[in-house]
């Protein structure tokens, strides 16, 4: 099992963030399955201000560039990004290839005490 982190913003729009976290809160079914589907465990959202924190925990040998391709190859999911997508903005310096920017591991608890 292992980590991956990725970040993105929300359009700086107090009341469209709001409309987000809502839609959160009853993500469609199939969204759910297809998440489970290409073999994410765990995955939690945290937001600060309009910066988003993605958070999830996968199989070893997951490939977010392929294994997301899985997930959108739904209708319904796709449906569901592009309707997200109304509220998010990629951050500054993205890189153009992925709308959700992977982040870098630079510390890691459990293996600097391993170490």
């Amino acid at each position: 099992m292992k980590a991956i982190a990725q970040t993105l913003e929300l359009v700086d729009d107090p009341e469209r963030i709001a409309e987000y976290e809502r839609a959160h809160e009853r993500v469609w079914p199939e969204v759910l399955r297809a998440l489970r589907a290409i073999g994410i465990q765990r995955m939690r959202i945290f937001r600060h201000s309009n910066r988003l924190f993605m958070y999830c925990e996968v199989p070893d040998d997951f490939d977010p560039r392929r294994d997301y391709q899985a997930y959108a190859a739904d209708p319904r999911c796709r449906e569901w990004d592009q309707s997200m997508r109304r509220y998010q903005q990629q951050v500054p310096r993205a890189d153009s290839a992925s709308w959700w920017t992977p982040m870098e591991a630079i510390f890691d608890l459990e293996a600097q005490e391993r170490s």
